[in-house]
């Protein structure tokens, strides 16, 4: 068996492209044609997300510790194809169906999901990677939107592209969680 293969297997990523295929075609199937609506492609994107952030660790974090591989280049390209999965899914459900969002948010708001998620192995473990980007979600679209750039920050998903504080949040937390993952890791 080739190392891809197991990397795969131990980081479950069939389980998460299953998930994500589910969460696409159920999108297709029920949302309706109409004008964008950048909750529900938000929603979508940070399903995508958690469903993929819990392969961001392996089954024995001490054992993969010692493992005589570069884990860095690994843990990189991993994070960035978790973001460009989720995003290509969305694009991919627009293609056929109605459009939720334009293609600069859905890349700039699936980038800094990831970020969050990559951030959220680091503190939080794998298993509870998604809980980072599942509550700024959260709070992103419950809470009220507060004005000027202190909003643009806070809600950066929601904001259109082109909005200079929203389009650096989501790129800073790209670039923090991916070094912050690569060089660390997910917590034990």
């Amino acid at each position: 068996m080739r190392w891809l293969t197991l990397y795969a297997r131990s980081r479950q990523v069939p389980g998460s492209a299953a998930a994500v295929l589910l969460v696409g075609l159920a999108v297709w199937a029920l949302v309706e044609p109409g004008p964008s609506n950048l909750g529900t492609a938000v929603l979508v994107l940070g399903a995508h997300v958690a469903a993929a952030s819990v392969g961001l660790g392996g089954q024995d974090v001490l054992l993969e510790r010692t493992a005589a591989i570069r884990w860095l280049p690994r843990r990189v390209a991993h994070v960035l194809l978790i973001g460009a999965v989720a995003g290509a899914a969305l694009l991919a459900v627009q293609a056929v169906g109605t459009e939720l969002a334009p293609t600069g948010v859905v890349v700039r708001d699936s980038a800094g999901l990831v970020g969050l998620a990559a951030l959220g192995a680091v503190l939080c473990g794998a298993q509870l990677a998604w809980t980072l980007p599942t509550g700024w979600l959260a709070a992103a679209l419950l809470v009220p939107v507060p004005g000027g750039t202190a909003g643009e920050v806070l809600n950066w998903m929601i904001f259109p592209t082109g909005t200079a504080a929203s389009d650096w949040t989501a790129w800073t937390l790209l670039a923090t969680g991916t070094v912050a993952y690569a060089l660390a890791g997910p917590r034990r």
